[in-house]
This record gives structure tokens, sequence and C-alpha cells, in this order.
């Protein structure tokens, strides 16, 4: 379907998955919607050491 990505109606299919023990650790989240390279947008997730 085109324009998806910039209408931001995509399916989210990137994920992070964090165990229970570590979920305290997660500092942020973010989806990177202005970087572009391909349909999908790169996530990051931030976390405490």
């Amino acid at each position: 379907m085109p324009g998806v990505r910039d209408r931001n109606i995509g399916w989210r299919i990137d994920y992070f998955l964090v165990s229970n023990r570590f979920i305290n650790n997660i500092k942020e989240t973010t989806i990177y919607s202005d970087i572009y390279g391909s349909d999908h947008c790169p996530v990051g997730l931030e976390i405490k050491l």
C-alpha cells in the first residue's frame, strides 16, 4: 500500500524482546521514523548496565 510509512500506519514488525528480569534496565525505546533507506523504520533500545 503506497504511502503507509509517510502516514505512520505501517505494520510494526521490528521488536525487542526483553525478559522480565531485565525489564527494569530499559531506559528508552525509540522508532526512528526520520531515517530512510528502506520501507522499515529502525528501532532503538537504550539500556542501563
